[in-house]
């Protein structure tokens, strides 16, 4: 018995080692997931050593304009969990339909467009004529007016400053009707719960594709699989299957799979864009009055953008340091379903952020215009980010590490992108800060000064809060 239950014991010590010994094996590998999710293995991938602003490391050229990606596996982003990215729309040209397993938080940094985000069972509530399709009808024939009929769901009116939420799985399209290039700035939240595959970002596109070719595309340092990311689903479906499905002739689905690599991911637009658009006065002035609580929307009315350019909706505005608009779950009600929000801030010169850090989630910063320094220290009290970044930068500051940056001479103008629904700073400096709720008492024996050195600095800010006016000093 004695020697059973010691060849027991030791067959359970080795079962139990080599599941230890796999399971580390498992969790340090960057895209794969632990029993716990993918927080387990992002924990693994935040030992972060240095910090710097990043810029796009891969462009992809199509017709119609340019997607530019970072680097999914640089160390900052990969602690974040994002794919950060950039479209860039020229005149008349058409992003094409495609959708994503993860949800997708978009900021337009220059332009106006049209984009529609569709959902599978919600109604087709623009038509062009009142009546309804009758069975064994042509649906493109000829209306009265010279004009085919169609319906479609909606189409929204996007324009500079708009943040707008993709959730994971939603086609989508977008069409640049302005008069100038659109740019559009996003990240990809690779660790939300949506997305089950893997940590790679993957889109899933319904027309186009690219050149796999080196010689159709740019590319610095990534992998020629990368490529593959960005194909048209269509083109391996079998064509009798594809006809029947859709109950179309066989030539327009071999039209649907014919390779066009070489018009890429946005295409010109030869045919036209007449389909019905919003009426954008009442389409704005219907939002502003909709307070968007969530209780009597649903995925098929609920909004999908608000504008951060606004200076009366600033949250934060400071007439000597600057002003800061948030994006929450609170004004946008689907980013509660997404779990993200956006900020966008701007600095006067040599203006200064409070030192701080955010409570309950990862901040994703793009810089739109303008320099400043940034500091940025992790736990163990060491500097991993001390750095000048500048316009078309980007760089992350991880949940918790303690970050601060002033202005340079032309000022600081920014975006947030964040991996959370309703983020929180807790304050260093200023009228609501930790230092500042703090008994004097506790001041004097922390830092060793006198009272009177810890009133100073408690008080030395006034009123002052998240944005500190420059060179406002009292001795």
């Amino acid at each position: 018995m004695a020697v059973t239950t010691r060849l027991s014991l030791a067959l359970f010590l080795s079962a139990f080692l080599l599941f230890a010994a796999n399971a580390r094996e498992y969790q340090g590998q960057p895209g794969q997931y632990g029993e716990t999710g993918t927080r387990l293995t992002q924990a693994q991938q935040c030992r972060i050593q240095r910090l710097t602003g990043s810029q796009p490391s891969q462009r992809i050229e199509s017709e119609g304009g340019f997607t530019e990606l970072w680097d999914e596996n640089e160390e900052q982003f990969q602690c974040a969990g994002v794919a950060p990215m950039r479209n860039v729309l020229r005149r008349n040209s058409l992003s094409l339909p495609n959708f994503h397993p993860m949800p997708r938080l978009v900021y337009i940094e220059r332009g106006r467009g049209l984009i529609s985000i569709i959902f599978p069972g919600c109604a087709e509530t623009f038509q062009t004529q009142s009546q309804t399709f009758q069975a064994g009808r042509d649906p493109w024939e000829e209306s009265g007016q010279g004009r085919r009929s169609d319906q479609h769901q909606k189409v929204h009116r996007i324009r500079q400053g708009d943040v707008v939420a993709i959730p994971a799985g939603a086609a989508h399209w977008c069409f640049n009707d302005g008069e100038e290039e659109l740019v559009a700035i996003s990240i990809n939240d690779l660790n939300h719960q949506s997305n089950q595959l893997d940590q790679n970002f993957r889109a899933f596109y319904l027309a186009g594709g690219v050149q796999e070719s080196e010689k159709k595309r740019t590319q610095i340092g990534l992998r020629k699989q990368s490529t593959q990311k960005f194909q048209n689903i269509f083109r391996s479906f079998d064509r009798e299957l594809m006809a029947e499905a859709f109950n179309i002739p066989t030539e327009i689905v071999s039209k649907m799979q014919e390779e066009q690599s070489e018009r890429g991911l946005i295409v010109n637009v030869r045919e036209g864009m007449s389909m019905i658009r919003p009426d954008e006065v009442e389409e704005e002035e219907f939002e502003e009055q909709q307070g968007g609580n969530g209780l009597e929307e649903n995925v098929c009315t609920m909004k999908y953008r608000a504008n951060m350019d606004t200076r009366r909706r600033a949250d934060i505005f400071s007439r000597q340091a600057g002003k800061i608009n948030h994006v929450n779950g609170q004004k946008l009600p689907i980013l509660q379903y997404m779990d993200m929000s956006a900020t966008k801030g701007t600095l006067y010169p040599n203006a200064v952020m409070s030192p701080h850090w955010a409570v309950n989630g990862h901040c994703v910063v793009y810089v739109q215009s303008g320099d400043a320094q940034v500091q940025v220290v992790d736990h163990t009290g060491q500097q991993v980010m001390n750095d000048r970044v500048n316009q078309g930068e980007m760089f992350v500051v991880p949940q918790y590490f303690a970050s601060t940056l002033r202005a340079g001479q032309n000022g600081f103008e920014w975006v947030v992108l964040r991996t959370s629904s309703q983020p929180m700073n807790s304050q260093l400096a200023g009228y609501t800060s930790v230092i500042r709720a703090m008994p004097v008492e506790v001041l004097t024996n922390a830092y060793q000064i006198s009272p009177n050195e810890a009133q100073r600095l408690k008080m030395n800010r006034g009123g002052e809060s998240l944005l500190l006016s420059p060179q406002r000093r009292s001795f």
